[in-house]
């Protein structure tokens, strides 16, 4: 989320829904990931009431060069700027980034999850990484200047 109040009432209606739910697991899998895919969930149809229309962009762009495997060099980059950063990129790319980054989840998890294609996910990813690289660079540069 955004800000900090709408992420606290996202994490307190899932709980709710964890306490309703807690009979209907089955104890098999991991409990945390029952938890997890409640949370998930929940958040996406959280944003998905805040947009009357589909907030990601649907559009594989097939020259987009994938920097999935790149690493963005954010050491030396404060963690509370970097997590600003994060916050600010458009929902359809935070959502992509933070589930594939944060998630370790794999692009055709993403896309069913988020009812997307694979390429739509790593596009979304693509360019949130891109985002987050000028932002960084910028800071960079700042400091070289």
């Amino acid at each position: 989320m955004k800000n900090e109040d709408d992420a606290k009432d996202v994490f307190q209606e899932a709980f709710v829904i964890v306490f309703q739910k807690i009979h209907q697991y089955k104890f098999e899998g991991s409990f945390e990931g029952w938890l997890k895919r409640i949370f998930i969930n929940k958040l996406i149809e959280t944003l998905n009431k805040k947009k009357k229309e589909s907030f990601f962009l649907d559009v594989f762009d097939p020259d987009t060069d994938f920097i999935e495997e790149e690493e963005l060099d954010i050491i030396t980059v404060p963690q509370e700027k970097l997590l600003e950063y994060i916050r600010e990129l458009p929902d359809q790319y935070r959502m992509v980034f933070n589930l594939y980054v944060f998630e370790k989840m794999k692009h055709k998890e993403i896309a069913e999850l988020l009812k997307i294609s694979e390429g739509t996910s790593k596009s979304n990813l693509n360019r949130a990484k891109k985002i987050l690289q000028k932002k960084i660079l910028s800071i960079k540069n700042f400091k070289t200047a």
